[in-house]
């Protein structure tokens, strides 16, 4: 990543993204749909995030002939942001079976808005090669900032984000402190309320997707 010249954010713009989207910020939407609604955004995502993975050349047998194809050639990890990134899991898996998954526990300090860690079971030292680190929402960043700061720590050489959505004030500030960590997300939101929340935003997604609301 200390290669990169700058951060790139890229909004997801595939039309059957924009529409599940749009049936994910419905308020009245159950858990039922808003579990089945994240996995599918989930998965269009992973296909953005992960177009530009690294392959090698795989031979393979045909029922007619054998041919050469393409197979990655990088260890992946996925890493959700509990809880909300917890939602995100199985679409990236569903588009990738063979990924590592590696877990990360972080919550906002509703006064403070300092992000406390109070869960993290990574090894000693990295054992993947492209991390994907997921977090629903990226509002004021700082939790993302220190979840990305956790697996650059692992040792990981190219990290990026991805979230559902994120706030302008968000993407500044992750910028700052990650300039070589890209993001991807499915829409850039107006920006933040006054308990910084993202506007129009999605509300609470670990509360939505689990029931607890």
């Amino acid at each position: 990543n200390s290669n990169k010249s700058a951060m790139v954010v890229q909004v997801a713009s595939h039309p059957l993204l924009r529409h599940k989207l749009t049936y994910l910020r419905d308020k009245s939407v159950a858990p039922k749909e808003f579990r089945e609604l994240s996995k599918e955004i989930a998965t269009l995502l992973a296909y953005e995030a992960m177009s530009d993975l690294p392959t090698i050349s795989r031979p393979v047998t045909t029922a007619t002939m054998d041919v050469t194809g393409d197979e990655v050639s990088e260890k992946i990890a996925f890493v959700p942001v509990m809880r909300s990134g917890l939602g995100m899991v199985d679409g990236f898996i569903y588009a990738f079976p063979n990924a590592q998954v590696w877990h990360v526990g972080m919550y906002r300090d509703p006064k403070t808005l300092v992000p406390i860690e109070y869960y993290n079971r990574f090894t000693n030292e990295s054992t993947c090669q492209v991390a994907y680190v997921l977090d629903a929402t990226l509002s004021c960043g700082a939790v993302a900032r220190a979840a990305v700061k956790t697996v650059k720590d692992w040792g990981v050489p190219k990290i990026k984000l991805v979230t559902f959505v994120s706030s302008p004030e968000g993407i500044k500030a992750f910028e700052l402190e990650h300039p070589d960590v890209d993001i991807i997300t499915g829409s850039i939101d107006e920006g933040l309320d006054a308990e910084s929340m993202v506007t129009p935003g999605l509300g609470d997604v670990g509360s939505r997707f689990f029931g607890t609301e």
